[in-house]
């Protein structure tokens, strides 16, 4: 739907929205070399000229139906306009939205006719009309798709968000004295109520807990980049259960959390575009850039602007400029108006490349390998890491362990939206017992470590260093203070920069490092040394530190690395009795 306009017309009766869904999808596909659209773009749009030549079949499990993408494009063309300046009253949708309506409404199930799609996800950078747009998806599914009191949930994390899209509804409502006939409709300050099919819509917000008794037809769920928890999402999904033909719609901009359940609608949505993972009954589109595209070229922008017309490009180039600046704001300007993922904001990793770096971590064929350690043992109720590194050939493998106290786990897993739980059942994260960090099990798995591999030195942090330490040192342990700044970070962290962008690290798809190497910020200094800034990254960094400190001593960057046989080689190690 358009957000400005100075030139639009009605759309003539009659329309040929099929034709026109089709003809979208032919010019997105004629761009071969993505001048105006992004790869995701053109797989939805060769997803559905696929689709029609696969289901043109007699006995094909699905048909497009021209008579519903009608109802449904007619439908939304009947709203109005409340919000702006316009040379219409009522909506024109533009090629990209008719291509979704019809995509959602237009294919429909050969055994019983119902919709083919339950699950919608759209994701597009922010001002082009996502608000509007939604709002004409729980209007239709309010009044029109024939279901006996169908619930429609306007749904975000907080009541605010959750407001947008069921406020714009009811100012359509409120403007359309046809439409409140036509369907016996009326809007009350929290509640649209549907007469003639026994339903309503009503905002609500991610206080999942509260949402008991749930039995939604339709849920719109806004910003789904901002849902720090997967609560209300999986409350939302398993309450439509008893629905024939239920439709969930994700609509949102990219974000930041890449741990979060967006992120994971949004990877899954590309394997389905790339027919790695079937999924016939979710629809799915993404609006965004190339990975080598220039975020403050302009041509690029209507990739993931696909209303580049009606936007105001003087206020766009005015955020661009200020992007060009500030690396705060240059963050928020790929994430937000150009819809780019990023792990945080001047965020160092890019986690497309690093996940790429699986390779393969055996640890029994490196125990006769030199290798180096670092230790990050944090606060008592803090994430802490021991991890190794290895240098084979022109490869870095590297393996960890990390430590929580199990007062922790339940609670940050609920309040952050991260697996904690997950890592832990599957033994990524060691989850010891009480309300603090027991050093015993990390000292444990030091000492076994000692014994079994060719550990050379093990750099700390002296600012958390403690009687493990000293325990350690005094039987013998290479332990090395590794300052924590930019003078002794720059190196280690360039070397791994150089080694995951070239793919010469291997970490073994370890999710955990992942995770905190995308957090990751750097601060630097006045020679541009870098360090890993824990105060300003998004999350947890712990791994990612002890990953550059074990670097650093690889590399001889802490001192003189430790030459020769260790004394636990020399002569084994020693029993301490806890």
């Amino acid at each position: 739907m358009k957000t400005r306009s100075t030139t639009s017309r009605a759309r003539p009766p009659h329309t040929d929205w099929i034709g026109i869904a089709t003809g979208y999808a032919q010019k997105v596909l004629a761009d071969k070399n993505g001048v105006f659209t992004c790869k995701w773009t053109r797989l939805a749009c060769q997803r559905y000229l696929d689709d029609l030549k696969r289901f043109a079949k007699k006995g094909a499990p699905y048909y497009l139906c021209p008579q519903e993408a009608a109802r449904a494009c007619g439908f939304f063309s009947l709203l109005p306009h409340v919000e702006g300046n316009w040379d219409t009253k009522t909506i024109t949708l533009q090629p990209w939205q008719v291509f979704i309506v019809v995509n959602v409404f237009g294919w429909r199930r050969s055994a019983d006719g119902r919709r083919r799609f339950t699950d919608v996800y759209i994701e597009v950078a922010r001002k082009n009309g996502k608000s509007v747009f939604a709002s004409g998806f729980a209007l239709y599914a309010l009044c029109c798709e024939g279901e006996l009191g169908p619930q429609v949930k306007c749904a975000a994390t907080t009541g605010d968000q959750a407001r947008i899209v069921f406020d714009v509804a009811k100012k359509m409502v409120d403007a359309t004295p046809s439409m409140r006939k036509a369907f016996r409709l009326e809007p009350f300050k929290d509640v649209i109520a549907c007469y003639t099919t026994g339903g309503n819509m009503k905002p609500i917000n991610s206080k999942a807990s509260t949402q008991d008794g749930l039995n939604p037809h339709c849920s719109i769920l806004d910003e789904l980049h901002a849902h720090r928890t997967r609560d209300l999402f999986d409350v939302l999904k398993s309450a439509r259960g008893a629905r024939k033909n239920p439709l969930s719609v994700y609509i949102t901009t990219a974000g930041y959390n890449t741990m979060g359940v967006c992120y994971e609608q949004h990877l899954y949505v590309q394997k389905i575009l790339q027919n790695v993972h079937p999924a016939d009954h979710y629809f799915g589109i993404i609006y965004t850039l190339e990975a080598d595209d220039d975020p403050l070229e302009e041509k690029n922008w209507i990739k993931a602007n696909p209303n580049i017309e009606f936007i105001n490009l003087i206020e766009l180039r005015g955020y661009a400029a200020d992007a060009r600046l500030s690396p705060e704001t240059m963050a928020e300007f790929k994430t937000k108006r150009c819809n780019v993922w990023t792990t945080a904001k001047n965020g160092y990793i890019n986690t497309v490349i690093w996940q790429k770096c699986i390779g393969n971590v055996d640890l029994q064929e490196l125990e006769g390998v030199p290798c180096w350690a670092g230790l990050d043992l944090g606060s008592v109720s803090d994430l802490c890491s021991f991890r190794l590194v290895w240098k084979v050939g022109d490869k870095l493998k590297t393996w960890g362990r990390r430590y929580l106290p199990e007062a922790a786990v339940d609670p940050r897993t609920e309040k952050h939206g991260i697996p904690y739980r997950t890592w832990v059942s599957m033994g990524l994260i060691e989850q010891t017992p009480g309300n603090v960090t027991d050093y015993e099990y990390i000292e444990r798995d030091i000492r076994a470590c000692l014994s079994r591999f060719k550990i050379k030195a093990i750099g700390y942090d002296k600012w958390n260093s403690s009687d493990l330490v000293n325990r350690l040192m005094a039987d013998g342990a290479p332990l090395i203070e590794y300052r924590q700044g930019p003078q002794s970070f720059n190196t280690p962290m360039r070397e791994i920069e150089r080694l995951y962008l070239s793919e010469n690290l291997e970490h073994g798809g370890d999710p955990v490092l992942t995770w905190n190497a995308s957090n990751v910020v750097c601060r630097t200094d006045v020679n541009q040394n870098r360090a890993p800034d824990k105060k300003h990254s998004f999350e947890k960094i712990d791994d990612f530190v002890t990953l550059a400190m074990a670097t650093g001593l690889m590399m001889g960057n802490e001192g003189d690395m430790v030459e020769g046989e260790s004394v636990y080689e020399q002569r084994g190690i020693l029993e301490v009795d806890f």
